[in-house]
């Protein structure tokens, strides 16, 4: 089968990849004539473990293919992956759906035959609705069913997790769209990966209602470190104890210095949008948004307090290790990274940060913090060394080289990778997320 994939970022290029090594035949287009070069080249635009390989194997292989036009694209094409962004429109939080509904219109002028028109991207109830009628009124003459396929794929883990879902989720009014994408991922079936057919409004919402569900068990989870901090509880601990109910699960409850990155932030601020538009208010998602915002800065003010307060803060040194919003990734988006060095740089101390892959984006972000080669080079001269990407290169520093290097042998570990009776046996000032 022929497939189409329009976008060639994160969820388009990881789709469209996986979809060929399938066996499908597949073009990625994308209107940044600069990234279908690169792609020509074997030049990835993000950073995902084992994306390059996977992207040259089936280029290789005759199934893979990239262009900038649209029409050549779609041509022949059985399903057409709308994936292009939908970020937060400025002053309201609503997605911004304006490069759908143009992928829409340009795929109902130049459809040369009956296709499906899958939305991968993520959008609010009844975008499906206006994709189908933005088409219509193209003025095409062939069948076209429009169905809603939200992604579910985690940075730094995507191609696992679109080869082995969790679940597929599809949403089709119709048995011609229903049709086509049984085989689109009949693969899948034969790994046994459930997939739930619904309606499309029902697949638009499950998308949003999965990542606010995930979010708000993040925010539960730091708000009762928080709580174990007074208390003298292990928060650690405690995600293990109520992990292990099968009602609730032990994933996503990872204390930490907040969510970020191109889904949870904006997803939930978009289905606030929603809920705000149809009168059905959601305050538990409103909180969880609030209360996510305010501990990154909080996590700020955390630091602070280990280099002995605003006073004595002024005009020192952090080391801060890992700038992304999780391992894995290139991704900056929304990362607790950025308002902790913020808040650091306000009140006069000086950064100096090391990230393996998100350097080279985060320095557009955070002109103030300095970028360094190496963890060792941030901590050299360090007032106190701060962890707030949990990568796997900062899980065994050589703690004695950080006491030789650093000022201080301070060490505030926002991700828990370290025991804090080892730290303490090794001579530093140690804080964590939710122990003693």
């Amino acid at each position: 089968m022929k497939i189409a994939m329009v976008g060639s970022g994160y969820v388009g290029l990881v789709s469209g990849a996986c979809f060929a090594d399938f066996g499908h035949d597949v073009v990625c287009i994308d209107k940044d004539q600069s990234k279908i070069d690169r792609l020509h080249d074997g030049i990835m635009p993000i950073y995902e473990p084992g994306l390059d390989a996977l992207v040259a194997g089936n280029v290789r292989a005759g199934r893979l293919s990239f262009t900038t036009d649209l029409a050549e694209g779609i041509a022949g094409a059985s399903a057409i992956f709308i994936a292009v962004g939908t970020p937060s429109r400025r002053g309201d939080g609503h997605a911004d759906l304006s490069f759908v509904h143009a992928v829409a219109l340009e795929v109902g002028e130049h459809l040369s035959n009956d296709a499906v028109v899958v939305t991968k991207s993520t959008v609010p109830v009844g975008t499906g609705d206006e994709v189908e009628r933005i088409i219509a009124q193209s003025g095409t003459k062939h069948r076209v069913s429009v169905v809603s396929n939200p992604e579910f794929l985690r940075e730094g883990a995507a191609i696992g997790d679109f080869k082995r879902p969790d679940r597929i989720v599809i949403g089709a009014e119709d048995e011609f769209g229903r049709a086509v994408m049984r085989q689109v991922y009949r693969p899948l079936f034969l790994n046994e990966s459930p997939i739930l057919f619904v309606s499309r409004r029902s697949a638009e919402m499950i998308k949003y209602a999965a990542n606010a569900f995930l979010a708000t068990k993040i925010t539960f989870i730091n708000e009762i470190a928080d709580l174990c901090e007074k208390v003298g509880g292990n928060v650690q601990d405690v995600a293990r104890g109520i992990g292990l109910d099968g009602r609730i699960g032990k994933k996503f409850l990872h204390a930490g210095p907040g969510y970020g990155g191109s889904c949870f932030p904006k997803d939930t601020l978009a289905l606030l949008k929603t809920a705000e538009d149809y009168d059905s208010p959601l305050r538990l998602v409103e909180a969880v948004a609030k209360v996510n915002d305010s501990r990154k800065r909080a996590m700020g003010r955390k630091v602070i307090e280990a280099l002995g307060g605003h006073d004595a803060a002024r005009g020192k040194r952090v080391a801060m290790l890992g700038l992304t919003f999780k391992p894995n990734t290139d991704d900056m988006r929304d990362s607790p990274a950025i308002a902790i060095a913020q808040t650091l740089t306000d009140n006069g101390v000086s950064v100096a940060a090391f990230d393996p892959e998100g350097m080279e984006s985060a320095r557009a972000l955070m002109a103030e913090v300095e970028m360094v080669g190496d963890p060792y080079a941030a901590i050299t001269g360090a007032d106190a060394v701060v962890i707030v990407t949990e990568w796997d290169a900062f899980r065994a520093l050589d703690l004695d080289r950080v006491k030789a290097l650093a000022n201080a042998p301070v060490l505030v570990d926002l991700r828990n990778i370290y025991k804090p009776e080892d730290m303490r046996a090794a001579g530093f000032a140690y804080t964590s997320i939710g122990r003693a």
